[in-house]
């Protein structure tokens, strides 16, 4: 099978783009608006891309209440999702108006950060605190820019839940982090964990 993308005619009864590029670590953003308003909201177009400074990113279809509360406050939290908190996670993906709290409608605590001001998830075993470095909207191949905003952010600090520590690293079984497989399909990081060494690596 080939198609283009400029006609999407796959055939299919579900676009394959988001199950071909998977999985997909989950950026769980904590934010604050100007008036004290507190958002959580999972996006699936996550990632770290640079350990030097340390940055993320998370994109956002449509202009949406973390990126809305990102532009006036220049900070945000990136919460890990672990199997624990899958279904709180998804609770937190309603759609619903900017108003209503998502840490309430997950039933989770929102802590305070520790050097900005934004809420991170208390029950996550890892959050990383982030201050925005830039927010772009990409154009297409014609130059048309897109109705994607992408947030990049620099970790400043970090929450790490010492439980999943084991002989001074993070044990990936026990953290169990959830990441997206396009559709409605998930999967758990920490089922089937093995190790690689790189040629040259010791």
């Amino acid at each position: 099978m080939f198609y283009a993308t400029d006609t999407n005619r796959h055939g299919l009864p579900h676009d394959p783009f988001k199950a071909i590029v998977a999985p997909r670590p989950i950026g769980w953003i904590g934010s604050k608006g100007r008036d004290g308003t507190l958002n959580l909201a999972p996006y699936s177009f996550f990632n770290a891309v640079s350990d030097t400074p340390k940055l993320v990113m998370f994109a956002s279809s449509g202009h949406k209440d973390s990126v809305r509360n990102v532009e006036k406050t220049g900070v945000f939290t990136a919460n890990l999702v672990s199997r624990h908190l899958v279904e709180q996670m998804n609770a937190s993906s309603a759609p619903v108006e900017y108003d209503v709290n998502e840490f309430d409608i997950a039933g989770l605590t929102a802590k305070a950060g520790e050097l900005v001001d934004a809420p991170y998830v208390a029950e996550a075993y890892a959050a990383l605190e982030c201050r925005v470095t830039q927010i772009i909207r990409p154009v297409d191949v014609d130059g048309v820019e897109t109705q994607t905003w992408i947030v990049f952010g620099q970790v400043v600090g970090i929450h790490l839940d010492e439980s999943v520590i084991e002989n001074g690293r993070i044990d990936m079984a026990r953290a169990r982090p959830i990441a997206r497989m396009g559709y409605r399909d998930y999967c758990d990081g920490g089922t089937d964990v093995f190790q690689l060494t790189r040629p040259g690596q010791r």
